[in-house]
């Protein structure tokens, strides 16, 4: 069994809001964990690249210790703190956009930004450098709470907006929050994503549901220490008990408010 571990990033900066705060890292911790990545032997993949090696697609083969690199939403601090010290480390990344987020979506905007976001020209320049821009909805809504048209027109609009913007396919996607159901797997695939990312606390491995691809959360509170032992794959049961308890414990809430809806006929 291939075991990849795939971390997720949200802002990098040294002085997030309040809203980021608790998802954030300083750039610090970032060239700390990325010098690690490094010098231990990791081989930096996008999720698509990924994808096409446990594919077999291209030629493409798994390196020996893969790793992915990635941030959601599109925070501005990604382009001035995290994106020169990926150049730095040769690190390619994979950068989950909200559409309506980005600042300058002009009669496209949708949503509420949770902090500076970054311009397509940002995102398109990332995109040279060899970032992969994937898709994380267009408003950043709870897609397993949308009835079925209003969460097509979120998947499409934003793969959509990010084809034209970028200049390049759009393949992969992340949740909103992490969480999906059967039903928005089934419109992502529609859509025609063929990878998409959970959260889920886990290393991943290729037996997973490639529409439901796992990752590990890194944070404020994502010490080098936990940091070295997710990646590696010692005790992560352990190191994110706390979030796996609470993650199952809200799906069962989602599920049972999506079930009520349904019950209203509000879906």
């Amino acid at each position: 069994m291939t075991r990849i571990p795939i971390l997720m990033y949200h802002s990098v900066t040294d002085t997030p809001n309040d809203e980021t705060k608790p998802h954030s890292v300083r750039p610090s911790d970032l060239a700390e964990q990325l010098a690690y990545l490094s010098e231990s032997g990791f081989t930096p993949l996008t999720l698509g690249d990924l994808v096409a090696s446990l594919n077999k697609n291209n030629g493409r083969s798994m390196p020996d210790k893969p790793i992915v690199v990635t941030f959601d939403d599109g925070y501005a601090d990604f382009h001035t703190d995290a994106l020169p010290l990926l150049e730095r480390y040769n690190f390619p990344a994979t950068v989950f956009l909200t559409s309506g987020w980005v600042s300058d979506a002009g009669k496209d905007a949708a949503g509420r930004p949770l902090d500076k976001m970054l311009c397509w020209a940002q995102a398109r320049e990332a995109a040279q450098t060899g970032i992969e821009i994937g898709g994380h909805s267009h408003s950043h809504p709870q897609l397993d709470q949308l009835r079925t048209e209003e969460l097509r027109q979120e998947l499409r609009k934003n793969k959509g907006l990010l084809e034209e913007k970028i200049g390049a396919p759009v393949a992969t996607m992340a949740y909103p929050y992490g969480y999906s159901s059967a039903r928005v797997r089934q419109e992502v695939r529609k859509a025609g994503y063929f990878a998409a990312c959970a959260v889920s606390n886990t290393i991943a491995a290729d037996r997973h549901d490639m529409l439901a691809i796992p990752r590990l959360t890194v944070g404020k509170g994502t010490t080098i220490t936990m940091f070295k032992r997710a990646v590696e794959g010692t005790a992560v049961p352990l190191i994110y008990l706390r979030e796996r308890i609470l993650t199952k414990g809200y799906a069962v809430v989602r599920r049972t408010r999506y079930g009520l809806q349904r019950v209203r006929g509000n879906v």
